[in-house]
Parts: structure tokens; C-alpha cells; sequence
């Protein structure tokens, strides 16, 4: 068995932390080929390592496994910042503190049998939006959604999010006036997309004192 470098990503740099005792020792072998044993893996990795990150002040954004002969295990997070549409400024120290304590749970509990890269990131500024209430924390600013099967001819969609509406997400386009209302189930993918109001928000949570 040998051990895994970790890679911190934070916007516009990466890291390189390792090897260490920290990293996890794992075999080498191709798996995960099949798209749904990803999702369901990275659905288990999120259950073990919320509690923990939760614990350091932090909450956990995303788990996405990549790749096939050498898969990458992506995990996001921020700070806890009570519904503020901001990470609470992730630094690389934070980065590295993450690490080490997901690799400390990934260690005993084992959920991979393959061999993998763990890269531990802060979201970014176009972070995912992956569940339903980001929708509501994020509201007024702007994203592009897509859906898993087309919703009158169409799968991509983009404008300002107007937060939930029972069980759909309102987006905005304010450039043709239009609104549409899509199914919260049906959302493949979304992300937030830069523009100035956004930048202003990160700036304003990263200068806000840490709790």
C-alpha cells in the first residue's frame, strides 16, 4: 500500500500537503466505473465526514468522486456562517485542518477499496448549489441550472435565482422577462455564476470577524 499526497484547493492556488500520516493507505485499482456506484459512495463519505467537519465550525458543500484509473475524491466546505450567502473565508490553514481530519475519519472507516486523490477545497466564488435551501441563502444573485430531462425543450437555464416556490426553484431572466419555475427533483446540476453583487458579498464575509 502506499500513501496519497492530499491537494488543498483554494481560488487561484493550490497546496500540495503530504504525504503524511494523515493520508489514507489505499490499494491500487481501477473501480467506480459505473456512474451510480460513484454517487452512491459519495453519498456515504458525506454521511461519515459531516459530523466531523460540523464539530470544527464547518459545513460540508459537496462530495463528488471523478475519474476511473486514478479517481479523485473532491470535497467542498465552509464556514458555518449562519445562512450568509458567503464561504466565511476559507484559508489554506483551514484547508489543511479539513484534511487532516477527514483523512483521520476516511482512515478507520475505509468507504474506498480503490485508490484515490483527495483534494479538499473551499467552493469558490461559482460554488454548486446542491441542495434546496442554497436556493434561499442565495437568492437575488445569479446561476445556471441544469435539468436532468428538458422542461419545455430545454435542459439549461440561467438567471437570478427568486428563491423556492413549493417544490421549484423560480430563476429570473431579466433580460427577456421571463421567469421559469423548475422541479427541485429534476435539477442535474447548478452553480452560481460571478458578477460584482456576489463579489461584494464573499468581501464583505471575509472581512466579517470569525466566529
Amino acid at each position: 500500500m502506499g500513501r496519497l499526497a492530499h491537494f488543498l484547493f483554494l481560488p487561484g492556488r493550490t497546496v500540495r500537503q503530504g504525504p503524511g500520516p494523515a493520508c489514507p493507505q489505499i490499494t491500487a485499482r481501477v473501480f467506480f466505473k459505473d456512474r451510480s456506484a460513484r454517487m452512491d459512495a459519495a453519498k456515504r463519505i458525506a454521511d461519515l465526514i459531516a459530523p466531523t467537519l460540523d464539530a470544527m465550525g464547518f459545513q460540508l458543500v459537496r462530495v463528488k468522486l471523478m475519474g476511473t484509473e486514478r479517481p479523485v475524491l473532491q470535497i467542498m466546505f465552509e464556514r458555518d456562517t449562519g445562512g450568509a450567502p458567503h464561504d466565511g473565508g476559507i484559508t489554506v490553514d483551514d484547508c489543511a485542518e479539513a484534511s487532516r481530519a477527514v483523512s483521520a475519519v476516511l482512515d478507520v472507516e475505509d468507504p474506498i477499496s480503490g485508490a484515490y486523490r483527495l483534494e479538499v477545497s473551499s467552493p469558490g466564488l461559482d460554488r454548486p448549489l446542491t441542495k434546496a435551501a442554497d436556493f434561499e441563502r442565495f437568492k437575488g444573485f445569479a446561476a445556471k441550472v441544469e435539468l436532468g430531462r428538458p422542461l419545455e425543450g430545454r435542459k439549461r437555464f440561467q438567471g437570478r435565482i427568486g428563491g423556492l416556490a413549493g417544490d421549484a426553484v423560480v430563476l429570473r431572466d431579466e433580460e427577456k422577462g421571463a421567469e421559469a419555475r423548475l422541479p427541485v427533483a429534476e435539477i442535474a446540476s447548478a452553480k452560481l455564476i460571478v458578477t460584482d453583487d456576489l463579489i461584494t458579498a464573499s468581501l464583505a464575509g471575509r472581512s466579517a470577524p470569525a466566529n
